[in-house]
């Protein structure tokens, strides 16, 4: 069912100084801002070779990620996103299986313009899994 990792993503109290980092002092290539107002964030992409890190800063009082950057003021990893073929056949075996999927239990268009899930943490050992769709 799992494809390759996607991206890793981080949130960040400052998405400037955040990507500036990167491309300066890693010399990575970072993506322009984008503003996803649906999901409360804006967010940059550092380019690898081999997947993505998505740095994530809160947008607006309903933010989902403010609470994660409450807790963790300097930031931290929030998700690991894997690509599916079949997002809605991918759902439909993880609840069959006992996961469950936040929200409404449908895909939502994410960054990449692509139909996205989440996954409890609490069913993949504290870890917030996303799910795309490629």
């Amino acid at each position: 069912m799992l494809g390759r990792v996607n991206h890793i993503a981080l949130v960040v109290p400052d998405l400037e100084v955040a990507a500036a980092r990167y491309a300066g002092t890693l010399n990575a290539r970072v993506t322009a801002p984008s503003s996803l107002p649906e999901h409360g964030v804006r967010v940059v992409f550092v380019e690898l070779e081999n997947t993505k890190i998505e740095l994530l800063e809160p947008v607006g009082e309903g933010s989902p990620i403010q609470a994660f950057l409450d807790k963790n003021p300097s930031g931290g990893m929030h998700h690991i996103c894997y690509e599916v073929a079949d997002i809605l056949a991918a759902r439909d075996a993880l609840v069959s299986n006992g996961a469950r999927v936040l929200g409404d239990g449908n895909p939502k268009t994410g960054a990449h313009g692509k139909p996205v899930l989440f996954l409890h943490p609490k069913d993949f050992f504290g870890t917030l899994i996303e799910l795309e769709q490629v």
